[in-house]
């Protein structure tokens, strides 16, 4: 018996509870799950509960969790000032449909540890927070069309649900019209040369998105030279430059990416770690970009120019108070610096393991975040096939892939 045959035999011998259940999601989740990443073979483990950096599943198996919700929990699993602030807040409301004072100290906070952050607006997700920033890039240049990099990930809606973890040839995924592409423009990631003709030969473009860690939280890296070259010819052009910091948000530093490496962007999304492991995200940045929500006492000129934007659970109570609480801590007991260097320890530590079993394996990696490749990283610092230690995600290089 090989070794992973071996290795699916102990999970399923240690896991009934979860094989169990299997059948039940199946008759009810499309692909039996919730959310494609927990898509596991040959059925995936079901948690029954989590605290600090371990989770149990449902046959009281304990595991070290390194995914940590996505990459939300910066402070691990019921983080007890979190709970104490979440709690206190269930007594009080779950849902007002009101303006009220705890969504205005959340954003405060944030405008407080964000450089690019004057005003923002608050969604229920990072995806929500993509979908706004291109609504609003769009009716403040009059342009239509968005600049992405293949490889970075922004969510799952129609403009970015493509080149980013699929379809990397450029080909459209199910459900996804024609339509849709002819307002995407993709660059290759870390290709100055490429970027400076999309810009030049397209005077449409509103926007311009990157992760700035480089695709998929430094799957697929780059560098602060990059990002300020990318800053120069957006600026040039007169292209809003959007940084997602869904990910990177107060992981990086605690005023994201873009404070680590002393690059501003128009707008930035935030999600995750902004809302201490509760839903919501936000849109952040330039006051008069922001401002193209503002009403105006001219209800024709409101009509045409004005960008709407709803959303029920939009800084819910619960978000804010979980949120509020996160960043807070984050602010003041260097969290930030901490999660840093205990996973620079752990990618140093799973290198020795990986070389003194002879494997070609390559792990890398920045901040709080670490790559196990089995192949090694082309000349173009991408890799090939790469599981991404805290997302699961699979990237190719676009130079050595042709992509186009």
């Amino acid at each position: 018996m090989d070794f992973l045959s071996q290795l699916e035999q102990e999970y399923v011998s240690k896991t009934p509870g979860s094989r169990e259940l299997w059948p039940r999601a199946r008759k009810v989740f499309p692909s039996g799950v919730t959310h494609d990443s927990r898509i596991f073979a040959p059925y995936p483990l079901c948690v029954d509960r989590a605290s600090g950096s371990h989770k149990w599943d449902v046959d009281h198996n304990e595991y070290i969790d390194y995914y940590g919700g996505h990459g939300a929990l910066l402070l691990g699993h019921c983080h007890p000032v979190v709970v104490e602030a979440v709690s206190e807040q269930a007594s009080k409301g779950t849902q007002f449909g009101s303006s009220n004072e705890l969504e205005l100290q959340w954003a405060e906070q944030i405008v407080k540890m964000v450089p690019s952050a004057e005003k923002l607006r608050f969604t229920s997700s990072g995806t929500e927070a993509s979908q706004l920033a291109f609504r609003i890039s769009r009716a403040a240049t009059g342009k239509t069309k968005i600049l992405r990099f293949a490889a970075n990930f922004h969510g799952w809606h129609d403009q970015v649900a493509w080149a980013a973890t699929t379809h990397l040839d450029g080909s459209i995924p199910a459900g996804i019209t024609d339509q849709t592409l002819e307002n995407v423009a993709i660059c290759p990631p870390n290709d100055a040369e490429t970027l400076k003709t999309i810009l030049q030969n397209n005077d449409d473009i509103a926007a311009a998105i990157l992760e700035p860690t480089g695709g998929t939280f430094g799957a697929v890296p780059t560098s602060g030279e990059f990002l300020q070259t990318v800053r120069n010819l957006t600026a040039q052009h007169g292209v809003v430059l959007i940084f997602d910091e869904v990910v990177t948000g107060f992981r990086v530093a605690p005023g994201g990416a873009q404070e680590h490496y002393g690059v501003t962007p128009d707008l930035s999304l935030l999600a995750k770690i902004m809302a201490g492991g509760y839903p919501g995200g936000a849109v952040v940045g330039r006051a008069d970009l922001l401002d193209v929500m503002n009403t105006s006492s001219d209800p024709e000129w409101t009509r045409k120019n004005r960008v709407s934007h709803y959303g029920t659970f939009n800084a819910n109570p619960f978000s804010a108070s979980a949120g509020l609480a996160t960043l807070q801590l984050i602010e003041s007991e260097n969290m930030t610096g901490r999660a840093n260097v205990a996973a620079e320890q752990l990618r140093d530590a799973l290198t020795d393991i990986v070389r003194a079993a002879g494997l070609n394996w390559v792990v890398y990696g920045e901040f709080s975040g670490g790559d196990v490749t089995a192949t090694a990283i082309c000349e173009h610092k991408v890799t090939s096939t790469g599981g991404n230690v805290g997302g699961g995600c699979n990237v190719r290089c676009s130079h050595c892939d042709s992509f186009s």
